[in-house]
């Protein structure tokens, strides 16, 4: 019976909010906190993130990333919330979601990159980690069903600050290995539908694998030695594999992007 009364918040939870779309092909997951919730705690993060980091505020390649982002947002598989994407002026090679549909890319990641493609794949990716709602997977985890269900219901504006100061700390912290296989899945077909090159995805994590001194970047301490890295670069290649003959109008977009490419500080 203590067990019952102990699930019962979980059960209440379950049945005001339920399932939803966390993935291609209609995949639906358990979410409890529903997208009004999670864009209000993305929002306060986006606050502190902006206030405790130098934001890049190039006209031309913010409005250039937010154009590549909203084409790859057209063809994914969640759409019931705005995309935002900014800059941080920071030599770290690194790009991070958090809830409620904000993106953030590094200028030192930008610096390694050759083509337009390139950066699709790092924002498709991000773009995935929202749509499959990971970051939210794992707040609730964090949480707990006590103050979820505050933040759930509304009832106290110190369960969204909790929330905000978790996502925080999670929006650094690595992902599953299924989290990032998913991540990695989604993004190469998004990409493909927007009409990008995929193999700038493989291209993409190769380089940032061999690269890489074991420190976090977008795909998550990436080596070369590291057998779960081959994994994922295998599996990548398996996928593109799958999708071939590629069109001949995939695009790659070298020159546009080595253009703007000189701007960045």
């Amino acid at each position: 019976m203590r067990r019952m009364m102990k699930l019962l918040p979980m059960v209440v939870l379950a049945l005001l909010v339920g399932c939803a779309t966390t993935g291609p092909g209609g995949k639906q997951s358990l979410i409890l906190i529903g997208s009004d919730t999670e864009v209000a705690i993305g929002q306060n993060m986006d606050t502190e993130v902006r206030t405790q980091n130098k934001i890049y505020t190039d006209s031309s390649w913010n409005a250039y990333v937010t154009r590549i982002g909203n084409r790859i947002v057209a063809q994914c598989d969640r759409r019931d919330i705005d995309y935002h994407f900014a800059i941080i002026e920071s030599d770290q090679v690194n790009a991070f979601a958090a809830p409620g549909g904000y993106i953030y890319l590094y200028t030192g990641l930008l610096k390694t990159m050759e083509n337009e493609a390139e950066l699709a794949s790092v924002m498709a990716h991000e773009i995935s980690h929202i749509v499959a709602r990971h970051s939210i997977k794992r707040l609730q985890v964090a949480m707990g069903v006590a103050m979820l269900q505050e933040l759930v219901l509304g009832e106290s504006s110190e369960a969204l600050n909790t929330a905000v100061n978790l996502g925080l700390s999670l929006s650094f912290a690595e992902y599953s290995r299924e989290n990032e296989r998913e991540a990695d899945s989604y993004g190469v077909m998004y990409m493909t539908r927007a009409g990008y090159n995929p193999e700038a995805a493989l291209t993409m994590f190769q380089k940032l694998a061999s690269m890489s001194d074991g420190s976090p970047n977008f795909f998550e301490r990436l080596s070369l030695s590291h057998p779960e890295t081959q994994e994922r670069i295998t599996n990548t290649n398996s996928q593109i594999d799958s999708m071939r003959p590629l069109s001949s109008e995939l695009e790659t977009n070298a020159g546009r992007y080595q253009s703007l490419k000189t701007r960045l500080p």
